[in-house]
């Protein structure tokens, strides 16, 4: 449930450097008030080194991880997809390409999918679980 808090927190942070141009420490303050207000105190409290890297690594790594969404979302330019789908693909890839942690492929197309679903659009979900499926696929 932690990494669950920091994703949410990562996702919210990521949006909001997409849209307002913050620096990532800045959003992800924003993000975890956010989380604190919304009665999640304790699990941001604890998610939070957890998010700060995964946001960190996903902002350093931003180039290659929007040319491999870019490469697996056929008929999609990165730019032009729907910020909340752009950003949880980023946090999928970060998490299984390239973090020092590398998470189980299967547990990060699952949280992305559930993400998806918690702050996407009727569409994300499956979406979300195409590209990171054919990613997947390709790159066996």
């Amino acid at each position: 449930m932690i990494r669950r808090v920091a994703r949410e927190m990562v996702l919210q942070s990521l949006f909001q450097m997409d849209y307002t141009h913050a620096d990532a420490d800045e959003a992800l303050a924003i993000a975890l008030e956010v989380q604190q207000e919304e009665e999640k105190s304790e699990e941001a409290e604890k998610a939070f080194k957890y998010a700060e890297k995964v946001l960190k690594g996903t902002a350093e790594n931003l180039a290659l991880i929007d040319e491999l969404i870019g490469r697996y979302a056929i008929n999609w330019e990165v730019k032009r997809m729907p910020g909340i789908d752009r950003n949880i693909l980023r946090i999928a890839i970060y998490e299984m390409r390239f973090a020092e942690e590398k998470i189980p492929v299967t547990v990060a197309v699952n949280e992305a999918v559930e993400l998806a679903k918690m702050f996407g659009s009727d569409k994300s979900a499956r979406f979300i679980n195409g590209v990171l499926g054919k990613l997947m696929r390709e790159e066996k």
